[in-house]
């Protein structure tokens, strides 16, 4: 009931409001009426007509998804005889309904625990369930939301609303079923009809087929993986506006147009975007972390020839952004050795393998703390997704194993947001905006403060410890952390604890000595520059970076110490214990 409650009143509604904002129907129906399902789906199709009819009989119940569509929205039951002839209107087996006005476009949701919930860990599905019959844009659609794959807690219900919003998009336009049918800005449909105004159907997809003028195949020649070179072909959309948009957001001038998945299950190849290539892009086929609706996905729909986008709504997309031609048409493991070989950083892959004491990172717009998501798995991958010739800490000969954890990417290894577990129960996440997930305080040796205004930064490469007068306890999963932060006088600050502290350079190192609860907090943060954390902030004041320089003379840091009385403390009796949080880390992945 709790699922029911937050999808009716809370999470629905919003994921509807902002496609509403988003998205503008160029022409609608005055009223909708779904057409009625026919006996056995035996339709017949008549030149020159463009409503359906049924052989002999419609079926009493029409269902959209797993609803059933009320008498009152369908239309009235159209009948021929088995020869496809005397067609014609049947109130026997239905009459018209009411209809729906008012509205461009009707959305059936259910939360049902199908078989389909159990195929690759789905959370939700969906799909159109009727076109008008002048352009083609979908009217009617349904999403199911499986309710066992489904979490309320606080920090993850923005992926159940980025889902939801997700499965809204699939049956207004973004779906396999749909490409055939999408037309040009003057209306003309961009893939050629037969006689009964449908595009020729693909027996093997079960859907329309589209020209190449909506998807072309294009062959990556040279794609280098472990142990040589092979020829990659791939699915590219190539509708105008997503052309002129990708080039813009990877910056590159010769890009085809924007890779299509050609990986997963059922309702996962072609009908999202290439996970490898737009990671965090909320139409790739798995939610990892936090997911954007881009500029991208919005000239897409705009490409069906159905809608006019509201781009002030899209959302920036941080991966990939200016990284050329390479990133794009490239394996990524061409990227990461070509990177390796000018001594420049493999950012945003990655070629840390998750273990034990865990190194965390920083993801690049420092909206989390994250982990590298190399694993090995139980089996060679295919060569195609072989991405390494040698891995720090892993044995030669046995890198075919290893792989990012998230297959949709091609195995190609990246910093990703994760869970902290216990006894396979969530804990917290390590999205930094989130207040849900600041740590105990018994636990948060590094100080760490999770809110609205709070980002990754990275750790010096010291573990963090705390200090009593009989323990010294260390902190043995270390790399970065979230910490509150505000940007005044061209400069950036850091809070840790009620402390500010000012980074005047890139790179500089915060020492950090904090008395917190009894414990003397040790260790350090680096500083970022302050271009990447303030620019926008700093402009909508009127200011701007003052450019690096070295510490001002009088600068000081808080200096907070123990005080122990000598006669309860000796050498002797301090106790060390290195202490580590019996935790497992789970990497995000909801399909």
């Amino acid at each position: 009931m709790k699922i029911v409650i937050t999808i009716q009143d809370t999470v629905l509604p919003e994921a509807v409001r902002f496609w509403e904002q988003a998205l503008f129907v160029r022409r609608t129906e005055k009223v909708i009426r779904l057409s009625r399902k026919c006996v056995n789906n035996q339709v017949f199709y008549r030149r020159g007509d463009n409503l359906s009819y049924c052989k002999e009989a419609c079926e009493a119940k029409t269902m959209c998804g797993e609803v059933q569509v009320p008498e009152e929205h369908l239309e009235v039951c159209r009948t021929c005889n088995s020869f496809g002839m005397y067609c014609g209107e049947n109130n026997v087996t239905g009459g018209v309904g009411e209809g729906i006005r008012g509205a461009d476009f009707v959305f059936y949701v259910s939360a049902m625990e199908t078989e389909r919930c159990h195929k690759g860990l789905t959370v939700a599905y969906a799909a159109h369930c009727q076109q008008e019959a002048s352009l083609d844009r979908p009217i009617a659609g349904h999403a199911n939301l499986c309710p066992e794959s489904i979490s309320t807690k606080p920090q993850e219900l923005e992926i159940l609303l980025s889902t939801v919003k997700h499965e809204i998009l699939h049956a207004l336009g973004f779906s396999v079923s749909l490409f055939a049918f999408y037309r040009d800005k003057d209306g003309n449909p961009l893939t050629p009809r037969e006689d009964n105004g449908k595009p020729l159907l693909n027996e093997f997809l079960q859907a329309r087929q589209w020209s190449d003028r909506v998807i072309r195949k294009v062959t990556r020649d040279n794609w280098t993986v472990f142990g040589g070179e092979v020829r990659r072909a791939v699915q590219v959309m190539v509708t105008p506006r997503v052309v002129e948009e990708v080039r813009r957001h990877f910056n590159c001038s010769t890009l085809e147009g924007a890779e299509l998945e050609d990986q997963g299950e059922e309702g996962t190849a072609l009908t999202h975007w290439e996970k490898r290539v737009f990671e965090n892009e909320a139409m790739t086929g798995t939610h990892t972390q936090n997911p954007v609706y881009s500029r991208l996905t919005l000239a897409l729909m705009e490409d069906t020839g159905w809608y006019t986008a509201n781009y002030s709504m899209a959302q920036p997309l941080a991966w990939g952004k200016n990284l050329g031609c390479d990133f794009v048409t490239k394996s990524c493991k061409s990227w990461m050795d070509s990177h390796r070989a000018r001594g420049k950083s493999i950012h945003p892959f990655c070629d840390k393998v998750k273990r034990d004491p865990l190194e965390t990172e920083c993801t690049d717009d420092r909206s989390s703390v994250a982990l590298c998501n190399l694993v090995e798995h139980t089996h060679s991958l295919p060569p195609i997704y072989q991405n390494f010739d040698k891995i720090p800490h892993v044995t030669a000969g046995e890198e075919s194993r290893f792989g990012g954890s998230v297959s949709l990417a091609d195995y190609c290894p990246y910093i990703q947001e994760f869970t902290w577990r216990s006894k396979n129960v969530v804990v917290r996440g390590s999205h930094c905006q989130y207040p849900e997930n600041n740590p105990h305080k018994d636990k948060n040796f590094a100080l760490e403060a999770y809110g609205n205004d709070s980002r990754c930064f990275d750790h010096t490469d010291q573990m963090w410890e705390e200090r009593s007068c009989r323990q010294v306890r260390q902190w043995q999963h270390w790399g970065s952390g979230c910490y509150q932060f505000h940007c005044a006088a061209g400069r950036l600050h850091i809070m840790v604890a009620n402390y500010s502290y000012t980074c005047y350079y890139e790179g500089q190192q915060l020492p950090i000595r904090i008395l917190s609860n009894g414990w003397l907090h040790k260790g350090a943060l680096v500083c970022p520059s302050c271009e990447q954390m303030c620019q926008d902030q700093l402009l909508e004041v009127g200011d701007r970076c003052k450019p690096d320089g070295p510490l001002p003379k009088k600068v000081t840091y808080q200096w907070d110490s123990l005080t122990c009385r000598a006669s309860s403390v000796t050498v002797q009796n301090i106790l060390l214990l290195l202490t580590t949080l019996m935790l497992t880390l789970q990497l995000i992945g909801v399909t």
